[in-house]
């Protein structure tokens, strides 16, 4: 999937949540409300990559690690949609300034 699908993808589901959430007599998450989700999630994310470096003791914890790096992106596109972010066409502006600001050379086409 390309990222425009997989942000396509992730609004899909965030509307299922809302959908359950009424109907389960809650409010819909707010923008504010998932940023704060991600923010518990990155802390979760954290702690599995400390598993994974042997670092901290944890079951599954590389299986774990590529949920919780899922559950992380599925927040930053939904919320990306939600205030019309085009991610692609930042993430190109980003690299090319840090390609420009530390002058990365061939270093990109190496890899």
């Amino acid at each position: 999937m390309d990222l425009d699908a997989l942000r396509v993808r992730a609004a899909a589901i965030a509307e299922l949540y809302d959908r359950h959430n009424i109907a389960a007599g809650r409010e819909p998450w707010r923008s504010s409300d998932l940023a704060l989700g991600f923010v518990g999630d990155v802390g979760d994310l954290a702690k599995l990559v400390l598993a994974v470096d042997g670092r901290r003791e944890t079951t599954d914890a590389h299986q774990r690690l590529g949920h919780e790096l899922a559950d992380c992106l599925w927040s930053v596109l939904v919320l990306a949609d939600r205030y019309r972010v085009d991610l692609a066409t930042e993430f190109a502006r980003l690299t090319a300034a840090i390609e420009q600001q530390i002058g990365a050379g061939d270093v990109c086409e190496t890899r």
